[in-house]
């Protein structure tokens, strides 16, 4: 199955100008301008020397660490963490931005340009590479926040568990800088984008030349990401949207500004005179013998009806998430609403849930792969949505898809030694209940004879003293014989 072009490790370079000569308008201008501000501001982060300083000291953790810490999960997703910032520095993106920057016309060039009507500008093939260069770097960034979320969550871990403390107080300071870096230069990269599909619709308007035919580019980047990274995308403060409004609120606000300068001057004298010494004792009108009782029953009341609030939003989140599993299509997507319930979960420590959710997300990666791969794999969505419901409010019983394949051959074990059991202790119980019949019979046979029973022994007895009456006669005639 061949890779999106966005994915690819070497975009191939479209052989055609790099630059063509437009029709240059002010609109133009404006683009170019917010398109070049919002380009530096990528290579600002890219080559701060924060984020080098972070990576540089990643780099120290993992070689020292290297012996000695190489089967524990917390160096493996560090070194995940790694992959992913070596993969930045390879798709070589600073090149290809800065190769932008230079084809744009300069602020003189843009004033001279306005007022000749031409210009150079990018080609619409350089255009859209950039946009393919700038797609792959938000994937590689959102997976980056990912890993750097994993591996926090193990350094946690080991800290509650005592083990490692001053090294996983610096893993846990060093990767949530690196989350915070990676989220400003995702939020930086979708303003890039926005502002690179302006000036192509413009560049493409004048001069088509088409360059991608068998891929679409996406019109925002949050349709382009998975839905929690998109969720961390649109909660940034920094974050914009739709450029050109925004700008418009930003021109409307400071008119209303100048035009109000005297209610700002007074709000700013209110607030300076509202503002206390937090460093002095208040003084409290309540005596000492005030009775506390009815504000504890006010307490407990707050308390009751704030906890029938949250069950209810805990209710309706759980049922958002199964509508959103019932919904979903492909494995790629389920993972991602899988990985949103778990935080939701671990936020409101549900562990029973976060615990099934989190073993479902295993299974998920590995039909994921195979669904990458191309293998059908509906008939195992179809079950994975029901197991997904489940999981999120475990009332009923376990489905049986749900069991490992160790739990499932335990339970047959089980199974087939209580059938076993159950059929010795009957076969025992027909054996030991023919038995004690037999002993019935007999006892009876012998404790209540029978006529004819006593008939034959009274003749068996009386033949027995006729022989015996008869050998002594004998006896006596031979000895009498003899002279004895």
């Amino acid at each position: 199955m061949a890779a999106p072009p966005w994915n690819r490790v070497n975009i191939p370079f479209p052989s055609v100008v790099s630059s063509v000569r437009v029709r240059f308008t002010s609109a133009i201008g404006a683009n170019v301008q917010t398109l070049l501000a919002a380009n530096q501001k990528v290579l600002q982060l890219i080559h701060s020397d924060i984020l080098q300083t972070e990576i540089r000291v990643l780099y120290e953790v993992l070689h020292i660490l290297n012996n000695s810490y190489r089967g524990n999960k917390t160096f493996k997703g560090l070194q995940q963490v790694e992959q992913c910032v070596n993969r930045l520095k390879n798709m070589k993106l600073d090149v290809a931005l800065q190769d932008l920057a230079d084809l744009c016309p300069s602020r003189i060039h843009r004033k001279l340009s306005i007022k000749s009507g031409e210009c150079d500008v990018p080609s619409q093939p350089m255009l859209e590479w950039v946009c393919l260069k700038v797609l792959g770097a938000a994937q590689l960034m959102s997976c980056t926040l990912s890993r750097c979320s994993r591996a926090f969550l193990l350094t946690k871990q080991q800290m509650k568990w005592e083990e490692f403390l001053v090294l996983n107080v610096v893993l846990t300071s060093m990767l949530s800088r690196f989350w915070v870096i990676f989220r400003g230069l995702l939020v930086s990269l979708s303003n890039l984008y926005q502002q690179v599909l302006e000036l192509l619709r413009d560049v493409a308007d004048a001069q088509p030349m088409p360059f991608l035919t068998d891929f679409s580019l996406p019109v925002d980047m949050v349709q382009f990401l998975a839905p929690f990274d998109a969720f961390l995308l649109t909660k940034h403060p920094a974050y914009d949207p739709h450029p050109k409004d925004h700008k418009e609120k930003q021109q409307q606000q400071k008119k209303k500004q100048k035009k109000k300068p005297s209610a700002n001057v007074r709000d700013q004298g209110r607030t300076r005179k509202i503002n206390d010494d937090l460093g002095v004792a208040v003084e409290r009108d309540l005596a000492l013998d005030t009775d506390l009782k009815p504000f504890i029953k006010i307490f407990k009341n707050f308390t009751k009806g704030k906890s029938v609030p949250e069950e209810k939003h805990k209710a309706k989140k759980k049922q958002k998430f199964k509508e959103q599993v019932r919904e979903t299509l492909t494995f790629t997507h389920m993972a991602a609403h899988l990985e949103e319930m778990i935080l939701w979960c671990r936020s409101q420590r549900m562990e029973k849930e976060k615990r099934l959710l989190t073993f479902l997300q295993l299974k998920c990666r590995k039909m994921k792969c195979l669904e990458a791969a191309g293998y059908n794999v509906q008939r195992k969505l179809r079950t994975f949505r029901q197991e997904a419901c489940w999981a999120s409010s475990p009332q009923k019983s376990v489905p049986k898809s749900f069991l490992s394949p160790a739990a499932a051959r335990r339970s047959a074990r089980l199974r087939s030694r209580l059938k076993s059991l159950r059929r010795q202790m009957m076969s025992s119980a027909i054996r030991t209940g023919v038995k004690k019949k037999r002993q019935k019979k007999t006892a009876l046979s012998v404790c209540v004879p029978s006529e004819d029973s006593q008939q034959n022994r009274t003749a068996h007895e009386a033949a027995h003293r006729t022989a015996e009456s008869d050998s002594h006669d004998d006896i006596d005639d031979i000895f009498a014989s003899v002279g004895l």
